[in-house]
């Protein structure tokens, strides 16, 4: 069975980028990572892709005339490497309908909330974590869906919950919600690398198969 080829999207530290291929060099993911692209330059996600030597671009939106001029530099990179699934890892850019129609059914986020609640523009890292706290309730949690022509709205693939402790800060239930992605990530793509997903209409079916 030939590898999955991952494109992973970065705007950051990158540390659910390291448990993807770390999950690729043990095994459990039968794919592995092409390819690396960095809305921003100097982030640590980079670092990452040199130490495994993995090719790295950083295509910033701010050195291009338009969204589309940049996204169309970003499918010409993905598209050169042949990548089969592009899998958004810290990416903090949303991304047009332009982009999304190009790779339909190929591009993969991870929220580190249920989806629907706390979800959508404005939603990312720590705010997502304030959030949750302000609000006061007692089960967050972490979800893997496809992208659509929206914020956080596509097709839910796999979800994970995280209980809320009286005494959390954003910091404290931030680093126990990013244990649970970096578990989550690797199922999800294994599931999709082994032909186990299949979307109907808003649901994901997860197809019954020998794990490999």
């Amino acid at each position: 069975m030939s590898k999955l080829r991952l494109g992973v999207l970065v705007s950051g530290g990158g540390s659910n980028l390291q448990s993807i291929i770390d999950h690729c060099n043990s095994g459990y993911l039968p794919a592995e990572v092409v390819i690396v692209i960095s809305s921003k330059e100097g982030v640590y996600a980079l670092e990452r892709a040199k130490r495994h030597n993995i090719p790295s671009f950083v295509v910033n939106p701010k050195t291009f005339p338009t969204k589309t001029a940049y996204e169309d530099e970003m499918i010409r990179l993905l598209n050169s490497f042949k990548v089969d699934l592009i899998v958004l890892a810290g990416f903090l850019r949303v991304l047009s309908p332009h982009f999304v129609n190009t790779f339909q059914g190929k591009i993969m986020n991870i929220h580190p909330s249920l989806i629907p609640a706390f979800c959508g523009e404005g939603y990312y890292g720590e705010k997502v974590h304030k959030a949750v706290l302000d609000y006061g309730v007692k089960i967050t949690g972490v979800t893997v869906h496809f992208v659509d022509e929206g914020a956080d709205t596509g097709p839910i693939i796999l979800q994970r919950a995280v209980p809320v402790l009286d005494n959390d800060t954003p910091e404290t239930l931030a680093e126990r919600v990013l244990q649970e992605e970096h578990k989550i990530y690797p199922e999800a793509i294994k599931l999709y690398a082994l032909g186990r997903l299949q979307v109907q209409g808003r649901s994901v079916k997860i197809i019954k198969g020998e794990e490999h």
